[in-house]
């Protein structure tokens, strides 16, 4: 697990969440396009996603994302750092 000033809790990647658990964004970790493309969804630091939905071979995921779903395949999913919610 990662540790930062920023959350002050245990972190994890988000393609680590269950579905169903919550968590909050705490940093995005890739290029400025692809950041800036994450920006655009909605994926923002101190926002709250939660994985509702896999597909049958894992890849991607939906998210909830301030009452809209975004699609994200794993390989993303895995820069984004969060804070799961208990």
């Amino acid at each position: 697990m990662l540790k930062s000033v920023n959350c002050m809790e245990e972190k994890c990647s988000l393609s680590s969440i269950a579905l169903q658990n919550s968590a909050k964004i705490c940093e995005v970790e890739c290029s400025e396009s692809l950041k800036n493309r994450l920006y655009d969804l909605g994926i923002l630091e101190n926002t709250i996603i939660t994985p509702i939905f896999a597909s049958p071979f894992g890849d991607p995921t939906a998210y909830l994302i301030k009452n809209a779903i975004v699609a994200l395949r794993r390989k993303d999913c895995e820069n984004i750092i969060v804070n799961p919610l208990k």
